[in-house]
């Protein structure tokens, strides 16, 4: 869940995170928890010299300002690492403080310097209530109160908004030159002030050109948002470890599946809220103020939501002043509050996106390795002269539909060449050919086939001339797969398979199918099943279209009535296929992350919430701060994956949120077409020829997408392998032997 995505990132975050493991222990948390005074005094005198001698406090500053010329993006991973050790004192609003500044012009360099080096502590406070006065040379007479304002009591310089007869305009303020009146906070650890002036003097050149309120609130957004990334990473590593040692009835607790699914759904929500701050800490220019206002609703909320949710699997310990998760909550608390009212930044979102602020998520690509990119070209060149049959031979023999594949059957693509190569394919205008279920297929093939297997099938499955259908499924064995009752017995020659699959796509135009069935019944549950190729024009294959909800026949039941299949379409070993089934289904679950909206996403989204009379912006703004997040979600994944750096956990996160969010996405457009989501459910534009939402289009969807949290594994099943797999919880028990 960490913000970073390059090695050089994960070494910044290591070097914090043993920075903060030497000098801020859990007791100097406690310490300052117990004591203002004493917190703030150990602030000063030990924590402030350690963060200056390794640069953090002007790791975003360019290096003519004092500081280390990196960015917002490092200076993020660096507050996520100390948010997750809940540094006491004054360390955030110092950071936010020169970042403001130095996006000021005319901020004094000297004062920036000495932020840089700690010298000067700093806040910013994101309240109104200071007016000012025009006097001689521009100068400011200011008057007021406002807050409360973050470490304020703390702080050498303010940065306040001032308003004036001729509007807002923003100051660096001395703090000895303001009345300032310590307030108590629910953070325990940072303390807040309100700040008062009564006629003080401002001079001219303590105003601060070219800052307006949508730079500071962005800004502020981004850095509080990462510290609650590191609160959110904080609150699900400490609930799973609790989880994995704590016992009731007989088992550790993260055995019962409540537990697994609040664990995971923690998870979840700390990738979203590292994927939303990332993209609002790396952004800059218009697009910053929409990605800063999703990092404000995505990152604050989960902060809150996993402390609260730390707390429950934590039990009545986790209710204890000893315990340091309400330390945490409360600095979740804050920085909720500071940010301001979360109904308020979804409406914000809704707004901004609704005015078209948003933009597509995208890979840009570096300039780098022309030579590689000029090859890619001048092949494809060749290729796209060429039409019909002869263009997709040459595409699939040349290794260009499956790139990322070993040769022959790809080309041993780097995710980076594979990014190169879909670029360059949809600038030739070439698309290679659908492969559906034969994605899935392939994989398996490659890994377990036989050469003559391979041979025979995989350049006609790359060709697109083999259609393929997957009979995994069986009215008793969905998500418990390994319960499957489909035998096949041995005869001459091969086998005999006998058995019912069920929701089966595309099993009326498949030519062929792979299938798996119990060969050894005496066996395990995992280990008597085999891996079969089975010819769909077999005597003994019945299909029938199964009617779903919507009225459609998408899906299929197969009857397999005795049906031959040779022994050379045997995969693998005999009894041996679970591991190759697991293989095809590791691919359809990343085919699906990758695809998940099915007409139901942000975009049609906002054209319904533009038509509508009187949309729930707040609603709205959620969906779309969550869609946006999901994207970046993929993004980050296929970066990570560039860099050299593991994907990690995005994979069955996005997967998991992506098919809830369509559900949400198309319910919410159904209840803004008001009563014209009573009629038919029909398809159609998602806003009608009068201009309204299109309510029958949306019953429709609502419809559709009841499936998406079903298949390829269900949201009760992908929670369970998160926590499990992700997070380490204990697996269920076994079934009992029959």
């Amino acid at each position: 869940m960490a913000l970073g995505l390059t090695p050089e990132h994960s070494e910044l975050a290591a070097a914090v995170r043993g920075w903060a493991q030497r000098h801020c222990p859990p007791e100097v948390v406690r310490d300052a928890a117990e004591s203002a005074d004493s917190g703030a005094a150990r602030y000063r005198d030990a924590l402030v010299s350690g963060l200056a001698e390794q640069g953090l406090f002007g790791l975003h500053l360019a290096e003519a300002e004092g500081g280390q010329g990196f960015g917002l993006p490092e200076l993020a991973i660096a507050i996520e690492e100390l948010g997750r050790a809940l540094l006491p004192g004054a360390f955030v609003p110092t950071v936010l403080a020169s970042a403001v500044l130095a996006q000021a012009h005319g901020a004094a360099p000297e004062l920036l310097a000495k932020l840089a080096d700690g010298t000067l502590t700093g806040a910013v406070c994101l309240a109104t209530g200071l007016r000012g006065e025009p006097g001689r040379d521009g100068a400011l007479t200011l008057s007021g109160e406002a807050g409360p304002v973050l470490a304020g009591s703390m702080a050498d310089v303010i940065v306040a908004e001032v308003q004036t007869p001729q509007g807002a305009a923003w100051a660096v303020i001395d703090a000895a030159d303001l009345r300032l009146t310590p307030v108590a906070g629910v953070d325990l650890t940072r303390p807040l002030a309100r700040i008062e002036a009564d006629g003080l003097h401002l001079p001219s050149d303590r105003l601060l050109a070219a800052l307006d309120r949508i730079t500071v609130t962005s800004l502020a957004a981004t850095l509080l948002g990462a510290e609650a990334c590191g609160i959110a990473d904080w609150a699900v590593h400490t609930a799973a470890e609790y989880a994995k040692i704590r016992h009731q009835f007989g088992r550790p607790i993260g055995q019962f599946q409540g537990v697994k699914h609040r664990c995971a759904r923690m998870l979840t929500r700390a990738e979203l809220a590292a994927a939303a701050v990332w993209d609002a800490a790396r952004v800059a220019g218009p697009e910053r103020e929409f990605a800063a206002a999703v990092a404000a609703v995505v990152a604050s909320d989960a902060a809150v939501d996993a402390v609260h949710d730390c707390i429950q699997t934590l039990g009545g310990i986790g209710y204890t002043w000893e315990h340091d998760a309400h330390l945490y909550y409360r600095r979740a608390m804050s920085l909720r509050a500071l940010l301001g009212p979360s109904a308020d930044q979804r409406e914000q979102v809704a707004e901004l996106a609704m005015t078209g602020a948003i933009t597509a998520v995208r890979v840009e690509l570096p300039e780098g390795d022309a030579d590689f990119r000029a090859s890619v070209r001048a092949e494809l060149a060749e290729i796209g002269a060429l039409s019909g049959a002869e263009r997709t031979r040459r595409l699939a023999e040349a290794g260009w539909v499956t790139p990322h594949l070993a040769r022959p059957w790809g080309r041993a693509a780097t995710p980076l060449e594979q990014l190169v190569i879909d670029a360059e394919m949809r600038a030739a205008g070439i698309r290679a050919p659908a492969l559906a279920i034969g994605a899935w297929v392939i994989p398996a093939l490659i890994q377990y086939g036989t050469p003559e297997q391979q041979e025979r099938f995989l350049p006609a499955t790359l060709r697109g001339d083999y259609m393929w259908c997957q009979l995994f499924s069986e009215p008793g064995a969905g998500s418990d797969l390994a319960g499957l009752t489909t035998r096949a017995e041995r005869v001459d020659g091969g086998w005999r398979i006998t058995g019912q699959k069920i929701w089966t796509s595309l099993a009326r135009q498949a030519s062929w199918a792979i299938c798996i069935a119990r060969t050894d019944p005496a066996a395990p549950r995992h280990d008597g099943i085999s891996y079969f190729l089975l010819d769909m024009h077999s005597p003994g294959v019945q299909v029938r279209p199964l009617r779903e909800i919507t009225g459609d026949a998408v899906f299929n039941e197969v009857f397999l009535d005795g049906v031959f299949v040779p022994d050379d379409c045997l995969v693998g070993e005999v009894s041996g296929g679970w591991k190759i089934a697991r293989t095809t289904l590791a691919n359809e679950r990343v085919s699906l992350s990758q695809s998940w909206t099915f007409g139901s996403g942000v975009p049609e989204l906002i054209e319904v919430a533009k038509a509508a009379d009187r949309p729930p912006l707040a609603d709205v703004g959620g969906l779309v701060s969550e869609g946006r997040a999901i994207d970046l979600l993929g993004l980050r994944a296929t970066l990570k994956r560039v860099s050299g750096t593991e994907p990690g956990a995005t994979g069955s996160v996005r997967k998991l949120l992506g098919m809830r969010h369509a559900q949400q996405v198309s319910e919410l457009c159904w209840a803004m077409s008001g009563s014209g989501g009573a009629l038919g459910a029909s398809g159609g534009p998602a806003v009608g020829t009068d201009g309204q939402p299109n309510g029958a289009q949306w019953a429709r969807q609502v419809l559709l997408t009841r499936a998406l949290t079903i298949g390829g594994g269900t949201t009760d099943v992908q929670l369970n392998i998160i926590a499990e797999r992700m997070l380490g919880l204990p697996r269920d028990p076994e079934p009992p032997a029959n």
